[in-house]
């Protein structure tokens, strides 16, 4: 059954491939190599294609220019006359030839051979025939023209200028070039960067699954040891690789879970501690109770004593309660408002009212408060402290004792004192007593009336005003407990006429 939950809950939170950071991470990879590929096969072969046109436009202007110029010092064109010149020059590997007048009229073609017409008839003659290009009607409009484009692995190249004579356009020239050696070289280069982009495109592929393995394989680490956490088991920790901001992360997961582990044993303790102390003032008050229900006939003295009891039960019930609801606010409740108290008067207060206990415990309260001690608190949170610090001191105390309370100013700080010279606290006991529920001896403790909460309230009130508080022996005999508060500063004051 346990099993079926775990394998439930185990599908429940496990995340989708496609969803995974995983998948995330490689497509992010594969759609950056992606562009680099798609421009590794665009970029450089449409610059050799730009550069090879233009290089091409440039050699074509340059031999219909040789040609032009050879035919510049015919004072009129002639069919024989171009003939007998344009046989004379080379043809340097050009398709095709023209030379028509100023009409357009052809007068010289380089492919005059007579070739069969798709109906069968024969070519006309070149008198009957007319250049209609527009290369050569721009130059016979005085321009020079080239054009170059690519397909079917060829490159087809025309170009043409004007024949000037004085000043006159007396014909036109027009060259045609087929390469298909070029052609060939920019397609087998089209080839290998395609086969070069497969080639990475694998490799990519693979790497990007590694890396996004490997950056994802932490996280995962960390997701799972969160879950881990989250199911209680507050001992887990992860072991940071490396010092990127991934294990700093688990750093800060290990303190966190740290913090945790401490708050959790912490809480435990707290409510063994509490149950028990709980439990004994309610055992005895049933104990009491079934006493007097099950004896039919007791003496009202005893039966009036058992009540004091449970009555007295009743009231340590009391104040147990109200110093772990003390004890739940100062760990909920935000601090409240402060303002600028005197800690000699409200610790005159605290001596006050605790003197009728004092005095019936034959203890001494020995003060010395100076005045003008002032720190940034509330009356009600300073009142506890002191009053608290005050009544241990009386009820720990020896008969004949003597208390001695303390206020003054140490540079920047208040202090509040109160020694006793009492039986004093062990060495090895001083760093445990403001932890709740601890007793050095919990016998007189119980008999004093004391919780082993107060001590925790006062450490708590103090730090959240931002002070301390310490514990040590006292010589020749006793302890003193001090609390220490950040004096009291007020604001500078603004100057008139100051905005």
């Amino acid at each position: 059954m346990f099993q079926e939950e775990a394998f439930f809950t185990n599908n429940k939170n496990k995340v989708p491939f496609f969803a995974s950071l995983q998948m995330k991470y490689a497509m992010s990879y594969l759609v950056i190599f992606a562009v680099v590929l798609v421009l590794l096969n665009t970029y450089p072969v449409m610059a050799s294609q730009d550069l090879l046109f233009a290089s091409k436009r440039d050699s074509l202007k340059s031999q219909a220019a040789v040609m032009a110029s050879a035919l510049m010092e015919l004072e009129s064109l002639s069919a024989d006359q171009v003939a007998r010149v344009m046989n004379m020059l080379d043809s340097m590997g050009l398709k095709r030839i023209l030379v028509t007048d100023p009409a357009g009229l052809i007068l010289y073609d380089s492919a005059r051979a007579e070739e069969e017409q798709p109906n069968g008839e024969t070519e006309q003659p070149l008198e009957y025939r007319y250049a209609l290009y527009q290369e050569v009607a721009a130059a016979l409009g005085g321009s020079d023209v080239a054009y170059s484009r690519y397909a079917n692995r060829t490159f087809t190249s025309t170009a043409a200028c004007p024949i000037v004579y004085r000043g006159m356009v007396i014909g036109a020239i027009y060259i045609l070039e087929v390469d298909e050696v070029q052609g060939s070289l920019l397609l087998s280069l089209q080839e290998n960067l395609r086969n070069i982009s497969l080639v990475i495109a694998a490799v990519t592929l693979v790497m990007s699954a590694l890396f996004s393995k490997m950056l994802t394989a932490r996280i995962a680490a960390l997701l799972r040891a969160i879950r881990i956490v989250g199911e209680g088991e507050y001992g887990h920790r992860l072991q940071p690789v490396g010092r990127d901001e991934l294990a700093q992360l688990a750093g800060e997961f290990n303190q966190l879970t740290d913090r945790l582990q401490t708050t959790e044993e912490v809480r435990r303790r707290f409510v063994s501690d509490a149950s028990h102390e709980l439990k004994t003032p309610l055992a005895s008050i049933r104990l009491l109770a079934d006493s007097i229900l099950q004896t039919s006939e007791m003496d009202p003295e005893v039966v009036r004593d058992f009540v004091g009891d449970i009555g007295a039960e009743a009231e340590r019930l009391t104040r147990i309660t109200e110093h772990l609801l003390a004890l739940t606010r100062l760990d909920s409740l935000p601090v409240g408002e402060e303002w600028a108290v005197d800690v000699a008067q409200v610790t005159q207060r605290a001596i006050a009212m605790l003197q009728p206990v004092a005095d019936a415990a034959g203890v001494t309260v020995k003060q010395n408060l100076r005045a003008d001690c002032l720190i940034s608190c509330t009356e009600d949170d300073l009142s506890q402290i002191s009053f608290n610090l005050i009544e241990n001191a009386i009820k720990y105390n020896c008969r004949g004792g003597k208390v001695f309370v303390t206020v003054y100013q140490d540079g920047d700080q208040v202090l509040l004192e109160v020694g006793d010279t009492g039986v004093g606290i062990p060495e090895e006991d001083l760093p445990k007593v403001f932890n709740r529920f601890y007793r050095v001896d919990k016998a007189r403790s119980r008999a004093a009336g004391g919780t082993g909460l107060g001590l925790s309230i006062v450490r708590d009130t103090v730090r959240r005003h931002g002070g301390w508080v310490t514990a040590r022996p006292r010589n020749p005999e006793g302890s003193v407990f001090t609390a220490g508060f950040p004096r009291y500063l007020p604001p500078p004051e603004r100057k008139e006429g100051a905005h």
